[in-house]
């Protein structure tokens, strides 16, 4: 039996794990069967609550097998990397000025 997704209108969250955040954590990794993942963490939440912790180090990652995690994982591999220096922005904005009309700013890729 699979864990239904979550709702288009769930609010997600990552934000780095503090050490209020070790019992949370430590849960993760119990629901998970692992170790606890070394500091630095971010945690993925989902709805107010934690569903996933990712290791900003090491990669290793603690998530809940009742709910669906991979878009949440995926998304604090992303931010992970984005904090080691990883990925640069490849988002560039230019300004169009048209007859006068309001500035407006345009994605060029």
């Amino acid at each position: 039996m699979s864990t239904p997704a979550p709702s288009p209108t769930a609010t997600v969250a990552i934000r780095p794990a503090l050490t209020d955040d070790d019992a949370v954590v430590a849960r993760l990794a119990a629901l998970d069967s692992a170790d606890t993942p070394d500091r630095p963490l971010l945690l993925g939440i989902v709805d107010g609550t934690a569903v996933a912790a990712l290791s900003v180090a090491t990669g290793a990652v603690v998530a809940d097998p009742f709910a669906p995690t991979a878009d949440i994982v995926d998304l604090l591999r992303r931010r992970a990397a984005r904090l080691r220096g990883e990925v640069r922005s490849r988002r560039r904005f230019t300004t169009l000025r048209g007859g006068g009309g309001p500035r407006r700013a345009l994605s060029r890729r």
